[in-house]
């Protein structure tokens, strides 16, 4: 065990977002389903569908409190990647990754997709695939050359596609008490497949559709100004909550329930060209691809981010993080587009299919949110947090998505089956990642068992896989430390055993001016490094300083290891700083 003695100095600043900027750049995402899911919920809720609606916005109404202690508590970008990596193992962090991974595919593909439909209805001879394909390729090469998420623009889409619903709305009711209300009178006595509660039950899991993009704003948090975020969980739940209902129950009004199927694709384009006229129908279309195409970039944005936080903590190969002249991870953006185009192959480009992938992914990581907040009211209770749900909220929100879960599942099954086809093959790259050193001990042995018999047929050699372990573990993490609670810094070691792949340690206890360390400290530190063999373990003093985001920063640039291989405890609520000033540093204890 080695000792050391250092010292300081060095900030880190975030750019911050208004409320109005960072509602916008999530609300693109979400108010974009807008679009799409008005129709879904007409099909499966018939005339009810507004009522189905209302249910998704008081489950949505659960999860901001849901939402807002997890974040508040734990106020670092990844969604719920991050809330279970904070609070739970790095494999169950992972499952919750990819799940998030392939919602964020869902949504690129749907989003291209349906803009594509919408520009169809203005141009009849539109290849709606290809145009598809065009349109993620666009966006791909924007990106890869150092175009991300602008607010300004986010801010231009976002009032214009809410000022085109709301003349929608206005144009459409105008028409309603103008012409009367036979559309509706005759669409309120079709005859209901089944029962009323079993179509409000299909309608409102078809219906969650619609508050896909709510875990958005959780995944740039850090960039939002103080006290911003919440607003933007009620801001986006206000605007599905009255857009998304009054829009279906304007289709109700005004069209025939069989001319909603058939137009489902672009319903609100139809539904402005029944009202207003053909100019309308061009705004809507227009718009329509706008926002629509916004949640594709929202997309690229998006997953790069997490990608790169995952590859980072070594959950993905670490090629992806290679970048060009601009700085852009170009193979993440490559490798996305490529997946994305395969899904919309397998599924033909068809909107059902696409929204039962997006939504099961989307529907599997609320759920996760969920059980990160009960794991944090357990193992980080200490954090402070500006909001706390409570246990029967908690029920009902993680009830009601299950209940959707099952009902998705029950309607198209095949769909599940396209969901799996890409989740297995995802997962099975991130285990395989998590458990390479496992993997690579035991191809060792089986080399080594072949290597004489064998050894003109075998390229290479055990000891050339033995280096490459060493090469994975000599990897160095890092616990900060004022006390002398043996108990905790052998959860930490234990944690790091069974989490990550290193061999190395670093135990820093940090001291103020005349304070000295605990006696019992060292003893306990060199007991512990007795009894994780597997681990070298440095004692390091750092007098005369404060623990804070300038010494994270220096410690990380003269060791050369990442914040987020740093790791402290769950801080009270007179620790100085918030956790998402300390740049990723990660919580064990």
């Amino acid at each position: 065990m080695n000792k050391d003695v250092t010292t300081t100095a060095t900030p880190v600043h975030h750019p911050k977002l208004k409320e109005l900027a960072a509602t916008a750049i999530c609300g693109n995402d979400i108010t974009s389903s807008c679009l799409y899911v008005s129709a879904l919920a007409i099909i499966y809720s018939g005339q009810y569908a507004w009522v189905a609606l209302l249910m998704v916005g008081g489950v949505l109404y659960l999860f901001r409190s849901i939402y807002g202690e997890v974040v508040g508590a734990l106020p670092l970008n990844g969604g719920a990647y991050n809330a279970l990596l904070n609070t739970t193992s790095k494999s169950t962090a992972s499952l919750a990754a990819c799940l998030t991974l392939l919602s964020y595919m869902a949504t690129a593909v749907i989003s291209a997709s349906e803009a594509m439909h919408y520009v169809h209805h203005l141009w009849q001879g539109l290849p709606i695939i290809y145009a598809t394909i065009g349109l993620l390729a666009v966006f791909m090469g924007l990106t890869i050359m150092g175009i991300g998420e602008s607010s300004i623009v986010a801010v231009i889409i976002f009032i214009t596609h809410l000022s085109t619903l709301t003349l929608l709305l206005v144009t459409g009711f105008l028409f309603l008490f103008s012409h009367g209300f036979d559309t509706l009178t005759l669409n309120y006595n079709q005859p209901l497949e089944g029962s009323i509660p079993r179509a409000l039950f299909f309608g409102f899991a078809a219906a969650m559709l619609g508050i896909s993009g709510f875990e958005s704003s959780a995944n740039f948090v850090e960039e939002q100004a103080e006290g911003v975020f919440p607003k933007t969980l009620r801001n986006m739940w206000l605007a599905v909550t009255i857009f998304n209902p009054l829009t279906a129950f304007l289709a109700i009004a005004i069209i025939p329930l069989a001319a909603v199927k058939e137009n489902q694709t672009a319903l609100l384009a139809y539904m402005g060209e029944v009202a207003g006229g053909n100019w309308l129908a061009i705004i809507i279309s227009v718009n329509a691809a706008l926002v629509l195409s916004g949640a594709v970039l929202t997309s690229y944005v998006g997953v790069t981010g997490l990608v790169q936080r995952m590859t980072l903590d070594r959950c993905l190969p670490q090629f992806l993080l290679k970048t060009n002249k601009k700085g852009s991870a170009y193979l993440i953006m490559i490798s996305f587009f490529l997946l994305c185009v395969s899904i919309l192959m397998i599924t033909a480009g068809d909107i059902g299919a696409l929204a039962g992938v997006y939504t099961i992914s989307f529907l599997s990581v609320m759920v996760f949110f969920g059980i990160g907040n009960i794991l944090l009211k357990f193992r980080r209770n200490r954090l402070p947090r500006p909001v706390r749900a409570s246990g029967l909220v908690l029920f009902l929100a993680i009830t009601a998505v299950l209940a959707a879960l099952v009902g998705n599942a029950i309607l198209n099954p095949a769909y599940v089956w396209v969901f799996l086809k890409y989740f297995v093959p995802t997962v099975s790259i991130v285990f395989i990642m998590l458990y390479r050193i496992e993997l690579l001990i035991f191809f060792t042995f089986i080399v080594r068992q072949l290597e004489r018999p064998l050894k003109k047929l075998i390229p290479f050699k055990s000891y050339t896989i033995k280096r490459l372990i060493q090469t994975i573990r000599s990897q160095q993490f890092v616990f900060f430390t004022k006390g002398d609670n043996i108990a905790n810094i052998n959860k930490v070691m234990r944690y790091i055993v069974e989490n990550e792949h290193t061999n190395r340690i670093k135990i820093v206890n940090v001291l103020q001016e005349g304070e000295e360390p605990p006696k019992k400290l060292m003893h306990q530190v060199e007991v512990l490094d007795l009894a994780y063999p597997e681990l070298e373990v440095d004692f390091i003093v750092l007098r005369g300083t404060k623990f804070g985001p300038e010494l994270i920063q220096e410690l990380s640039e003269k060791w050369g290891i990442p914040k987020n291989f740093m790791f402290i405890g769950s801080p009270g609520d007179h620790f100085p700083y918030g956790l998402e000033e300390l740049g990723g540093v990660r919580l064990v204890i």
